[in-house]
């Protein structure tokens, strides 16, 4: 009888690691998380990740065998680099699609941004499956959008689309580089609610719920936290007329204070928003780019070049000129 088809998904995150494996249709069969312990460095980093994956693989029923990997980090990954991606000291310098092909060099392997995975993640199982036009927006250490156009993830021309967590947060930063500015990632991310709130507040800030938390009797918290939200709402609204999609979904950390975030949000996209979308939590809140890195695994099996039925590019053995493929845009 022959094996069946398995996939691994890795998701590279700033503070930790999260590996699973899945069967042919995504649906998980065993996982592991890891620390990155960013402290020790970028190769270190890499190798904990491979080194998790080799060792689920190594797991495997005899009724399984590995056919795809699926790889995401933060930043925007290419060949021989990462781009945009400041959290792991030296990450930008990794050259992360090469090391994945080395430890994997029998299967196609395949790598994305985590949000835009995250995004196609909840596309193919989740909270946007059947929905056209749709955005994926993640709330937690940093702030990104994943797009969703006639079901397919939009990449943009550098495979950079949906980065708002360096956009302008008002007319005065026009002038000014990113170095220069505060980016709004820097105001509204689960990091810097934390950050801010822990400068301010007395108690215990553990995570960005508790902000919500603690604002419903303190008046300071408060403050903050409708500051925050305020904040999210105004950029939240802007996508929503400039892409016009049938639905919003949300995850991430804050996610946790679903109950005291979605209304505000709801409220802001009904009053401004021409064609108001709706609003949702994400059916994977806490881990959508593991999903992800599992879902455009699972595309690889259908479609090893990454040539005409998924947006993400490939390794594939034995040839080094799919790896740009055709990326829709």
């Amino acid at each position: 009888m022959a094996s069946l088809p398995a996939v691994v998904g890795i998701d590279f995150g700033g503070t930790k690691i999260a590996v699973a494996i899945g069967d042919a249709q995504g649906s998980r069969m065993s996982s592991v998380v890891v620390e990155s312990l960013p402290d020790r460095g970028a190769e270190a980093a890499l190798e904990r990740g491979l080194a998790a994956a080799e060792h689920l693989v190594r797991a495997l029923p005899s009724t399984h065998r590995l056919a795809a990997v699926g790889a995401v980090t933060f930043g925007i990954p290419r060949r021989d680099r990462i781009d945009l991606a400041p959290a792991i000291p030296g990450w930008q310098r990794v050259r992360f699609g090469e090391a994945l092909q080395s430890r994997f060099p029998d299967v196609p392997v395949r790598i994305g941004t985590d949000v835009k995975a995250a995004a196609a993640a909840e596309s193919t199982w989740g909270a946007l499956s059947g929905i056209r036009t749709g955005m994926y927006v993640n709330v937690g250490t940093g702030l990104a959008v994943g797009i969703v156009v006639n079901g397919v993830v939009l990449l943009g021309a550098d495979r950079a689309a949906g980065e708002i967590g360096y956009s302008l947060r008002s007319v005065r930063d026009v002038r000014k580089s990113p170095g220069e500015r505060m980016v709004l990632e820097d105001v509204v991310s689960g990091k810097a609610l934390v950050t801010r709130a822990r400068a301010a507040l007395r108690g215990e800030i553990s995570v960005a719920s508790d902000v919500f938390t603690l604002a419903r009797s303190d008046p300071l918290a408060a403050e903050i936290a409708d500051g925050f939200v305020d904040e999210l709402a105004l950029h939240l609204t802007n996508l929503a007329i400039a892409i016009n999609p049938a639905r919003i979904v949300i995850g991430g950390g804050v996610t946790a204070a679903w109950p005291d975030l979605a209304p505000p949000l709801r409220a802001a996209l009904d009053r401004s928003v021409p064609y108001p979308p709706q609003l949702a939590r994400a059916t994977f809140p806490y881990d959508a780019p593991l999903m992800g890195a599992l879902a455009i695994g699972v595309s690889a099996l259908a479609s090893p070049g990454g040539t005409d039925s998924s947006p993400y590019p490939a390794l594939v053995p034995g040839t080094d000129s799919s790896w740009e493929g055709r990326l829709r845009s």
